[in-house]
C-alpha cells in the first residue's frame, strides 16, 4: 500500500447507526469511505457525554483524592473527583457539583485548565480538567446509589510522585495532574 506525502487521508463520513444506548454512553456504527482506495468499513464509536476531573486544592496546600473500586479493571483506583457532564452545564459547573457531591468539599470559582480526548479512536468526547482552590469541606457528600467513596487530602509532591510511581494508573487522572503541574509550579514560585 503506498502512502500519500501529504499524510494521512481523511476519511468520509458516510452514515451511521445507533447499536445500543447505555446510562453512560451510546454505541454507534459509523460507516466510513477512504478517499482514494474507495473502500468502506464500519467502525464502532462510543458517544459518552463530556467528562470533568476535578483537581481540587486545599487550604493547606492538598489535593482532594478519592478511592473507589472501579468495575472496568475490577479493583479499587486512586483519582481525583470527576464525573459525567450533564447537558446544561459547563466543564466549571459540572466540576464544582461533581466535587460537593462525591467529597462534600467546595471552593473558589472553578479554572478551566484543559481538555483531552480519552480515547479518540473509539470515543467522541472529551475530558475536561477544572482547578478549584480553597477547597474546604462545606457539606455532606452525595453519592450516586453505586459510589462508595473513600476521600482523603494528601500533599500536591506526594500526589505527584505517586503518579510518578504507578500508583495512579488512571489515564484522566494523570492528564489533570500533568494539566495542573506546570500552574503548581508557578504557584509555588510566587509563594502562594
Amino acid at each position: 500500500m503506498q502512502q500519500s506525502n501529504d499524510g494521512p487521508a481523511r476519511w468520509e463520513k458516510l452514515g451511521h447507526t445507533v447499536l445500543a444506548r447505555t446510562r453512560v454512553f451510546d454505541l454507534h456504527s459509523v460507516r466510513y469511505r477512504h478517499p482514494q482506495r474507495g473502500t468502506e468499513r464500519d467502525f464502532v464509536v462510543m458517544r459518552p457525554p463530556g467528562w470533568v476531573n476535578v483537581v481540587a486544592l486545599t487550604t493547606d496546600q492538598q489535593l482532594v483524592l478519592v478511592r473507589q473500586f472501579r468495575f472496568g479493571v475490577d479493583d479499587f483506583a486512586l483519582e481525583i473527583p470527576g464525573g459525567l457532564m450533564n447537558a446544561h452545564e459547563t466543564p466549571q459547573e459540572t466540576g464544582a457539583r461533581e466535587l460537593r457531591e462525591e467529597t462534600g468539599f467546595a471552593g473558589d470559582a472553578a479554572i478551566l485548565l484543559g481538555s483531552v480526548q480519552p480515547n479518540p479512536a473509539i470515543q467522541s468526547n472529551l475530558s475536561h480538567v477544572v482547578l478549584i482552590t480553597g477547597a474546604r469541606r462545606t457539606s455532606a457528600m452525595e453519592w450516586d446509589a453505586d459510589e462508595e467513596i473513600e476521600v482523603t487530602t494528601r500533599p500536591v509532591e506526594e500526589v505527584l510522585a505517586a503518579a510518578r510511581r504507578g500508583e495512579i494508573a488512571h489515564s484522566l487522572v494523570l492528564s489533570a495532574l500533568f494539566l495542573f503541574e506546570p500552574r503548581w509550579r508557578k504557584m509555588q514560585a510566587r509563594g502562594v
